[in-house]
């Protein structure tokens, strides 16, 4: 029986993966263009994309200018604000490419990106996941869930937390204030945006007691968010939170 049901399931995967090729054609996931495999970056946007690669701060994960060849680095930033969380890591600065990546998963409905966007994070956050002991999204509040339909930061996490056989619990946090669009916004002003958003529902804390936990997103800007989140899950009883994100806007470094 074993080898028919092998057969069954490869013969279910070609078909499901036929039927997504037929949907959506072969393309870079960074402008669309047409390209021989799925999922791939194109050779134009490839060099355009800036992947994060040391030196980058040991706490914030923003890179560095310049190598100055003495070790692990801490940012100015990361000196004169420490973050409630212990590590953040992204894939690349979020820039043309970057950005144009996460916005065809967000607006465009190109969930299909997510597994693929996973597995860069995944590369990216190597130590991170392996330490943590579950995997959690960054929640949208259930208004703005509602309009979009889908959290891109959960379509991440749970793949994350699938490929690397680690738990995938969204229940752990929730957001339960509607807060304005970050957009425009200074950090002091993101930050009081943010206040009071987040907390460990009642039922989540006996599980969160004592474990590490990865936060994921799709983009960090200036760490608001993830710092909101992050005191809401310790004030729950995490350990510790590390973040993982796809892109991180990093001027403060250069």
């Amino acid at each position: 029986m074993q080898p028919l049901r092998l057969f069954f399931e490869n013969c279910c995967r070609t078909f499901r993966d036929a039927a997504l090729t037929l949907v959506y054609p072969p393309s870079c996931t960074g402008c669309g263009g047409a390209t021989a495999d799925a999922h791939a970056l194109c050779p134009a946007c490839w060099t355009r994309l800036t992947l994060i690669e040391q030196p980058y701060c040991s706490r914030l994960g923003t890179p560095f200018s310049v190598d100055l060849g003495v070790g692990p680095l801490i940012s100015p930033r990361a000196i004169a604000e420490p973050p409630a969380f212990e590590r953040a890591r992204a894939v690349a600065v979020y820039d043309e490419v970057a950005r144009r990546m996460v916005h065809r998963l967000k607006y465009e409905d190109r969930l299909d990106l997510a597994a693929v966007m996973a597995r860069m994070m995944e590369t990216a956050g190597t130590e991170l996941v392996t330490e943590a002991d579950c995997v959690v999204p960054v929640p949208l509040h259930r208004l703005r869930l509602w309009r979009r339909r889908f959290n891109q930061a959960a379509l991440l996490a749970k793949a994350i937390a699938g490929h690397k056989g680690r738990s995938y619990d969204p229940g752990c946090l929730e957001r339960v204030k509607a807060t304005r669009s970050q957009v425009g916004l200074s950090r002091p002003a993101r930050a009081a945006n943010l206040q009071g958003a987040f907390r460990v529902p009642e039922a989540a804390k006996a599980r969160l007691q004592g474990r590490r936990v990865l936060l994921v997103d799709d983009v960090s800007t200036t760490g608001a968010t993830a710092n909101a989140a992050a005191r809401a899950l310790l004030r729950g009883g995490a350990k510790a939170v590390d973040v993982l994100t796809f892109a991180v806007v990093a001027a403060e470094n250069s």
